[in-house]
This record gives structure tokens, C-alpha cells and sequence, in this order.
């Protein structure tokens, strides 16, 4: 069947097929309002005795026994015994239960990798990654596998969701059919380990990629960015005529074999992979615009249709002619069910061609600070959190008065992914946005507009100043404080960063959201 990727096809196949709204009775237990996590996983030990124990020895028992102090529930991704089991004779460093609880620490994170910070039904799971970290601070994804005679939910492309939403008091339990492995290899090990990805992994490694690819973004100390790799199977390169690394220099990069040179082909080939920050599939649904890239341009991804087509209209790649009608294949698709494979550096995309540089086209463009590593350490954190270290920020600069990142509860702010810049005062800051490939552009801020005492700012682009006067303490609503403002259009002439300034004519509040560019 054809692979589309309306979500909510895709989510009604799957509700019918693993009965998600089963009345909690008809699995086995009763009074689920007055019984926490904790309490269910107890009353069903004989099943989940092994995971009992990790839980315990880990201290996640009290925390499962109780509510979130959030108010938004726990999820619980619950192995069955047999499953445990199976995770110790599969593993390098434990052969028993007993020498795993040997090791408390171990015991705890992966525990706390199995909880979600937030309760969550199956009819809210994304196709990507959840809302909320673990407790262990790490993300876990769901995939939505469509099988001839079955259907059902795979967590980090490992285990299968056997049996979903058990309502309990503080939240949800999914039940697995295996459990989860944490992850502990960044992407260039994932490589590594991967030989039917080699053509690509051995240009990386000719192309110094390797040590940026080598990253824990879980190294706070290392201020590292995660990034997305979108990736082909070796099989893919066979189709294109290449079979080793040295076809694919043969293709890319014949005349010049400087490969660390950021001017080199081979180096921006291997560069176009790599999505600046961290993308999951569903991050690409609904959306229609070019993506920052460690190569020399950037990368169309246009997720608006039925399907999410890499640089639509670049490259004619097959016509296929079924008797009158005539199909051309002018683009790069996903592998959905491969995808979304997290490492400590970002996560993992399998695509189905081979994927050149190309020269780019304009697109809409939304810049909400993600470039900015400094900020990757409050992300997971629900509230305001002061800059304490201007000097580590490496795309924001601001003067005047105290800066503050704030992260909100879904649903608490229409702010686009919950989060905002905020600075009060007499002020100026500024955020030096991605490279934007050149052409005339409309440019609108993103900011809140409800309160009386938000300021008067004036925007500048590359220190030109564009548009009038914006008056911020009008214009919004209590559904919708956050509100675009259209301050006019600019040309750019090349493709380069540029630096968006906006500073008080007359001080006051500024929740900053976004900045946009849309081709004009």
C-alpha cells in the first residue's frame, strides 16, 4: 500500500486495530481511578516481577506511587517479564537479573527511561518524538508499523506496544513487548556498527565528519547542537551505479581530493545530510520550507501533501508510464518505519535515492532560536530560566537587561513549541539567523501582544531598520497573546546569516517567539 503519511489515517488504522479505547476492565483489573502505577504493577507482579524490581532498587517505585508534581501524569512503557528476560540475554555486561541490580545506578536510568514525565494516551502519541523527556532526560519515539494483518505501536524502533493506555490514578501504562535499550551510541558509532550504511560512513570519515558526528549532546560542559542525518542504505547507492567509496568521489568529487576543504564537493555532499538540530518525521508534516545544513546550502523538505518529498522538481529520478497515465519521480522520499532512530548525537533518517546537492529554492522560513546550543539545557524544563552566561551564547546577544528562556505546558501558550525569549527593560537583543538563500522575502515577528505593558521596539536587519514603529501592548487575545506582526519585505542578494535586531524606543515587556521570512 501506498506509505502516506496523513497522520490521522495512519492514527485511525492503528486505533482500530489495537482496540485503544478497550474498557480498563476488559484487561484484567478494576477501581483503576484509585490506583496509582505503582499499585497495578504490584497487583500484577507474577507478569512484571522483573521489572518490579529495577523499579524498587532504582527508588522510581515512590515516584510511581504518587502524582507528578507537574499535575500531568507519568507514562509507564512496561515490560513483561519474559521481556526482561530476553533484554538480559542479550546484553554484554549482565547475565542475570541479580548482577544488573548489582549495579544500582544502571538500574535507575533504565528504569527512569521507561517513564515518561507526562501521562499520554495512545490517540496523542506523535509520529516522532514524545512531547516530554523521561525521567532519565532522554526523548523516546513512537512509529506507527502497518502490517498485511496487523497493526500496532514500536517505541524507539525496539519494542512493540503490546497492550495501550491502562488508566491508572497518576497517568498511563503501555505495556511492551520488549524493553527498551537506553541510548549510548552517538550517530558516528551508530555508523560503525552499521556496515550496510559504509559508502556513506567511510565519506564521512574522509571528510573530517567524523568528530562532528562523534557528539553526546547529553555533555552539557561540551555545548554540543544535535542534527539530523538523513541517510542512504548502501543498496540505494547500487541503484545510483556507485558501490564503493571511490565511485561515489568518481560521482561527487573527481578533481578535487582536498575532503576536509568546507569548499570541497565531497565535504558539502556529506554536510547536505546533516540537518542543523534535531528533526523528527512529524516535524516535517504541514510544513514547506529549506533547512540549515552543514554543507554550503540548504535542504527543501515539503511535508504539505500525502507525503514528505525531499527537493520536489530538482532531479527527475524515473517516469513510470501504467498505460495512459505517466508518473515522474522528481523526488527523495523516507523510509517512515526505519526513521526517527535517536543516538546521543540527534536522529537518524533513512531516505530512498540518492541525495545531491542542489541549488536551493526560496521557502517560508521560521527561526525560534533552536540554534542556540546554550539553551539546550532548559528545553526539557517547564519555566523561566535566566541567562546567567552571555557570553556562552553563540547566536544571541543582548544588552539592557536580564534575559530569560521560557518553556510552557503544552496548551498553557498558542507560543509556537511552548517556548519564548522574554527581556523587560529598556533593551536590545539580537539573534543572527541561519543562512537564507537570496531573493525578496516578507519578514514578521512572532511575539506577544496582550499585555499593556509590553514595549515599543523598532527591528533591524543587518543594522538597516525595517518597517515602522511596533507598538507590542495591543493586538492579542487571551486565546491568543502570541500574534504575527508583518513589519514589510527586504531583498537579500546572496546566501549568507544575517542578524535581527530588535531593540525599546520606549521600554517594556518583549516575550519573544519567532522570526519569519516568506518568499515575496
Amino acid at each position: 500500500m501506498k506509505k502516506g503519511i496523513i497522520l490521522t489515517s495512519i492514527i485511525f488504522i492503528i486505533l482500530g486495530s489495537l482496540s485503544c479505547e478497550d474498557d480498563p476492565i476488559e484487561a484484567g483489573f478494576e477501581d483503576m481511578i484509585n490506583m496509582s502505577i505503582y499499585d497495578y504493577i504490584l497487583e500484577h507482579k507474577d507478569k512484571f516481577s522483573s521489572f518490579l524490581r529495577i523499579l524498587e532498587k532504582g527508588g522510581i517505585d515512590k515516584t510511581l506511587s504518587a502524582y507528578n508534581p507537574r499535575g500531568i501524569g507519568y507514562t509507564l512503557f512496561l515490560p513483561d517479564n519474559e521481556a526482561v528476560s530476553r533484554y538480559i540475554d542479550n546484553h554484554r555486561q549482565f547475565n542475570s537479573l541479580d548482577e544488573l541490580l548489582n549495579d544500582p545506578l544502571y538500574a535507575a536510568n533504565l528504569g527512569k527511561y521507561h517513564v515518561l514525565n507526562i501521562g499520554i494516551h495512545s490517540n496523542d502519541f506523535p509520529f516522532g518524538a514524545f512531547p516530554e523527556t523521561t525521567l532519565s532526560d532522554d526523548l523516546l519515539t513512537v512509529s506507527f508499523i502497518i502490517e498485511t494483518d496487523t497493526s500496532y505501536y514500536m517505541i524507539n524502533n525496539q519494542a512493540p506496544v503490546t497492550l495501550p493506555n491502562i488508566e491508572v490514578s497518576n497517568g498511563f501504562i503501555h505495556l511492551l513487548g520488549n524493553t527498551l535499550e537506553p541510548v549510548s551510541l552517538t550517530t558516528y558509532q551508530w555508523l560503525e556498527l552499521h556496515d550496510e550504511y559504509s559508502i556513506f560512513k567511510e565519506a564521512v570519515d574522509l571528510t573530517g565528519f567524523d568528530e562532528i558526528t562523534n557528539i553526546n549532546t547529553k555533555d552539557e560542559s561540551a555545548n554540543n547542537r544535535p542534527f539530523t542525518l538523513l541517510l542512504e542504505h548502501n543498496s540505494i547507492y547500487h541503484k545510483h551505479g556507485v558501490h564503493s567509496i571511490e565511485d561515489l568521489i568518481e560521482e561527487i568529487s573527481p578533481d578535487n581530493h582536498d575532503y576536509t576543504n568546507p569548499s570541497n564537493p565531497l565535504y558539502n555532499y556529506v554536510g547536505y545530510h546533516m540537518l542543523t538540530g534535531n528533526y523528527f518525521i512529524d516535524d516535517f508534516v504541514d510544513n514547506a520550507t529549506n533547512y540549515s545544513t552543514y554543507g554550503e546550502v540548504p535542504l527543501n523538505i515539503n511535508g504539505l501533501g500525502n507525503d514528505i518529498l525531499i527537493n520536489r522538481g530538482k532531479e527527475v529520478f524515473d517516469i513510470i508510464i501504467h498505460g495512459p497515465d505517466t508518473t515522474i519521480i522528481d523526488w527523495i522520499g523516507f523510509n517512515y518505519d526505519a526513521s526517527n532512530v535517536l543516538t546521543q548525537s540527534g536522529v537518524i533518517h533513512f531516505i530512498d535515492r540518492m541525495m545531491r546537492p542542489v541549488p536551493p529554492s526560496r521557502a517560508i522560513l521560521n527561526f525560534g532560536f533552536w540554534e542556540e546550543p546554550y539553551l539546550n539545557q532548559f528545553r526539557n524544563e517547564l519555566g523561566e530560566f535566566i541567562i546567567e552566561e552571555p557570553s556562552a551564547l553563540s547566536v544571541i546577544e543582548f544588552s539592557g537587561e536580564d534575559l530569560y528562556y521560557v518553556k510552557r505546558s503544552p496548551g498553557e501558550t498558542n507560543a509556537w513549541n511552548n517556548d519564548y525569549l522574554l527581556i523587560d527593560g529598556d533593551f536590545s537583543i539580537s539573534y543572527t539567523v541561519p543562512k537564507i538563500v537570496q531573493g525578496r522575502y516578507r519578514v514578521i515577528l512572532r511575539a506577544e501582544r496582550l499585555n499593556t505593558q509590553n514595549a515599543v521596539v523598532e527591528v533591524f536587519i543587518d543594522g538597516a531598520k525595517i518597517g515602522g514603529l511596533v507598538d507590542l501592548s495591543t493586538g492579542g487575545s487571551a486565546n491568543n497573546p502570541f500574534q504575527n506582526t508583518v513589519l514589510g519585505t527586504i531583498d537579500f542578494t546572496r546566501y549568507d546569516n544575517h542578524v535581527i535586531t530588535v531593540r525599546a524606543l520606549i521600554p517594556g515587556n518583549f516575550q519573544w517567539d519567532q522570526i519569519r521570512f516568506e518568499p515575496f
